[in-house]
C-alpha cells in the first residue's frame, strides 16, 4: 500500500521470464510503423521515357531531308505514252538508296543511344524502351518523308519533261527492313555502355 509521501514506482509491465522483476519503461519500444514499398518504376522515369521518345523520333525529319540530298538519282528515259525506264547504267542506284539509309540510320541510332546514356538520372529499362520506340518512329518517319521529299525535288522536272528525254528520277526505297538499322544501333550502344559501366544503379547517384 503507497502513501502519499512515497508514490508507486514508474515501471512497465511484468517481465515474461522474470515476473519478480518490472521492464523499465525506457527498454520498452513501440513497434516501428511499417515502410512503404518504393515504386518499381517512379513517376519521374516514366515522363523520361515519354520525353526520351519524343526526342528520339524527331530525328526522322532531319534524317529524311539529308537521305533525300545524298542519294543520286535515277536517269530514266520518257516514253511517248508517258512510262520512265529506267537506263540500264543507273540500276545500281537502287542500292545506293537503300545503304545510305541504313548508313544514316546505323549513325543516328549510336548518336541517340550514347545521348541518352548520358542522362545519368534517367538511367534504366524504361529509358531503353523509350529510346527503341522512338527510334523505330524515326526511321519509319524518315522513310516516308524522305521519299515525299525526294519526289518533290524532281516532280516539277518529270511533268515537264518531253518524249524520248532523260530525266531524273527521285529515289526510293523498296523494302521495310531499312527501318530496323537505327533502333537495332540505339539497342547496342546502349547495352554496351550499361555492361560496361559495373554499377548496380548504372551511376544515377552520381548525378
Amino acid at each position: 500500500m503507497t502513501t502519499p509521501n512515497h508514490p508507486a514506482p514508474d515501471t512497465a509491465p511484468q517481465s515474461s521470464v522474470w515476473p519478480d522483476h518490472p521492464v523499465p519503461r525506457y527498454l520498452h519500444h513501440p513497434p516501428a510503423p511499417p515502410r512503404r514499398r518504393a515504386r518499381a518504376f517512379p513517376k519521374a522515369d516514366l515522363l523520361g521515357a515519354v520525353s526520351v521518345l519524343s526526342l528520339v523520333s524527331l530525328l526522322g525529319l532531319p534524317l529524311a531531308w539529308i537521305w533525300s540530298r545524298l542519294t543520286p538519282a535515277q536517269q530514266s528515259l520518257v516514253q511517248a505514252d508517258g512510262v520512265l525506264v529506267p537506263l540500264p547504267t543507273e540500276s545500281q542506284h537502287r542500292f545506293d538508296g537503300l545503304a545510305l539509309f541504313v548508313l544514316l540510320g546505323l549513325a543516328a541510332g549510336v548518336f541517340s543511344g550514347l545521348g541518352v546514356w548520358l542522362l545519368r538520372q534517367r538511367r534504366g529499362p524504361l529509358a531503353l524502351l523509350g529510346l527503341v520506340a522512338g527510334s523505330a518512329i524515326a526511321a519509319w518517319l524518315a522513310m516516308r518523308t524522305g521519299v515525299s521529299f525526294a519526289e518533290g525535288r524532281y516532280a516539277d522536272a518529270i511533268r515537264a519533261a518531253a518524249p524520248a528525254s532523260v530525266v531524273s528520277v527521285a529515289p526510293s526505297l523498296e523494302s521495310m527492313w531499312v527501318i530496323v538499322a537505327q533502333p537495332l544501333a540505339a539497342v547496342l550502344t546502349y547495352g554496351v555502355a550499361a555492361a560496361t559501366n559495373g554499377q548496380d544503379d548504372l551511376g544515377r547517384r552520381l548525378s
